[in-house]
């Protein structure tokens, strides 16, 4: 199976490559190694694949000295001269689609990133995707298209018409897109809702490595809504089997005829917040410095995913819980001295 995973850079696009490469798919990774956080976090997730000294510029190819069965390709998704190319180039049986802007408070600040990578980017993988008749596309959405939903777990069949942020109507925005061409052009699309991912080479925008970065310095963490939060936190291993499991198998046609199935991929076990900093700490040794704070405009109460329909479809249960997940997480964090220092 020859399979394009797009954000392999990224933190869910690098473990799923590394995944697929591991049990022997032939993958091209796709990447724009933008500097929305830390470029120095992505090279060395590639050098992990074997990926190294990717060239500047728009576009570039670089062989995997790690996995012969790997390629990477550095593009953005909104050119539509050179995208189309690629998937001249390769005929892929998969298509991945895990690059994004993210940052529900980012999105506040900075529209645009998010209308041309969200839209703009996933709109012209659909056309590449109808013209090379790639047989699945898989595409990450996000929990926060539930909005300020009240009632949990939140399930694939609740209304989600109310975003709080514009991160989250793009989200929402992608799974109306990808319905449409199933249903227009026949195409096998499933998207997924993840909820809160963490683990090792994870995000530094996102609250564990915040959090882990704070507490080995000995600098000051901020707690919003005095650490009255849930997330439905799930470590990246369970996450990347879900999407491995849902790769190969096609969406049914529905009633209408659309080949288009949507699923929460998520822990369905919620942690308040304030929980998950005292297992950070404990696996950590040392107590976090705590700056209590309300609210953050964007953010919502309690995330809580009903996987009933994943595990009923795939037999996708999650098996790492938060105690075991964090102690992973803290063992990595604490040999990456090195690449922080890069970081700063």
């Amino acid at each position: 199976m020859k399979i394009l995973v797009t954000g392999s850079a990224g933190f869910i696009g690098f473990h799923l490559t590394r995944r697929l490469l591991m049990d022997g798919a032939e993958v091209v990774g796709l990447d724009n190694l933008n500097d929305y956080y830390s470029v120095a976090l992505k090279e060395a997730r590639l050098a992990e694949l074997g990926v190294r000294n990717v060239p500047t510029g728009k576009t570039a190819f670089v062989k995997s000295d790690l996995f012969p069965n790997f390629e990477f390709v550095r593009m953005d998704l909104q050119d539509r001269e050179v995208l189309p190319k690629l998937f001249g180039q390769y005929e892929f049986d998969c298509v991945v689609n895990l690059a994004a802007q993210g940052g529900v408070r980012f999105s506040t600040e900075n529209p645009f990133a998010f209308i041309d990578s969200n839209l703009v980017g996933f709109a012209n993988l659909l056309e590449c995707c109808r013209h090379h008749h790639v047989r699945h596309f898989v595409y990450a959405s996000s929990s926060s298209v539930y909005g300020g939903n009240t009632k949990t777990p939140f399930s694939e069949e609740d209304r989600v018409d109310a975003p709080v942020s514009l991160y989250a109507a793009t989200k929402k925005a992608d799974e109306l897109m990808a319905s449409a061409y199933s249903k227009l052009y026949d195409m096998a699309c499933t998207g997924l809702r993840f909820f809160t991912v963490y683990g090792p080479w994870g995000r530094p925008d996102m609250a564990p490595m915040l959090f882990a970065d704070a507490i080995l310095n000995g600098k000051e963490i901020k707690v919003f809504n005095q650490g009255d939060l849930y997330r439905d936190f799930t470590y990246v291993d369970d996450v990347v089997e879900g999407v491995c499991r849902v790769m190969r198998s096609l969406p049914q046609p529905q009633t209408d005829g659309r080949r288009h199935k949507i699923y929460n991929i998520g822990c369905s076990q919620p942690v308040k917040l304030m929980d998950f900093i005292g297992v950070m700490e404990s696996a950590l040794g040392r107590e976090a410095k705590k700056v209590f704070l309300p609210m953050q405009p964007g953010d919502v109460y309690q995330t809580y995913a009903d996987t009933t329909a994943l595990e009923k479809d795939f037999g996708y249960k999650p098996q790492i819980g938060v105690e075991e997940g964090i102690r992973r997480f803290a063992e990595w964090r604490m040999r990456q001295s090195d690449l922080f220092a890069k970081m700063k």
